[in-house]
């Protein structure tokens, strides 16, 4: 703002480690006569926590672009360059264009409608990139839920797609799904194992 910036947006993913489902992102251009008390590091934060949060962001009359991209943009474009695919059309996406743009990391994307700056535990120290984690963590656990009911034997709902014990019996048990990312060393292992058994 001492800069002469007016519009800022910030940026933030969840979902960038796990083996199945979309990493999303959000951009989120906060209200500055409302903005929610509690903004923290979604991390941080309990389900409880960030639901609540996500409501008084929304209520709160914020600007809000979510993007996911699916595995098989994953596939194609590798984690990082999903995410910063992602972060470069959610922010083209906002209502409300924003004159800078800070984003949670290391990265600048390319393609970003304006000027950007990336902050190294950002969620940490900028309210907009916290809200931007939140928004993008709550809306990544609902897509969970939604994969979790089209493949339950998984359980999606509870790891949300993380690799562990559960998640990792049930690719042994059953072979990845169309949710998982197929190039992540995991699945890859037990997509191989499956075919050779075929």
């Amino acid at each position: 703002m001492a800069r002469g910036a007016r519009i800022i947006a910030g940026i933030d993913e969840a979902g960038r480690g796990p083996l199945a489902g979309p990493v999303v992102v959000a951009a989120v251009v906060l209200n500055a006569d409302i903005i929610p008390t509690g903004l923290n590091d979604s991390k941080k934060l309990n389900a409880r926590q960030r639901e609540a949060l996500f409501d008084h962001i929304v209520a709160s009359g914020a600007a809000i672009a979510v993007v996911a991209a699916p595995p098989q943009i994953i596939q194609t474009r590798n984690i990082r360059g999903a995410t910063l695919w992602a972060m470069a059309q959610s922010a083209n996406g906002l209502s409300r264009q924003p004159d800078c743009a800070l984003i949670d990391g290391r990265d600048v994307p390319p393609g970003m409608p304006c000027q950007s700056e990336a902050l190294i535990g950002g969620d940490g120290r900028s309210v907009s990139i916290a809200a931007a984690s939140i928004v993008a963590k709550v809306m990544r656990d609902r897509m969970c839920a939604i994969m979790d009911c089209d493949a339950p034997q998984f359980g999606f709902s509870g790891h949300k797609g993380y690799g562990t014990p559960q998640h990792l019996a049930a690719l042994g048990a059953h072979g990845p799904c169309r949710h998982h990312r197929a190039d992540f060393a995991p699945v890859v292992q037990f997509r191989l194992g499956f075919a050779g058994t075929a």
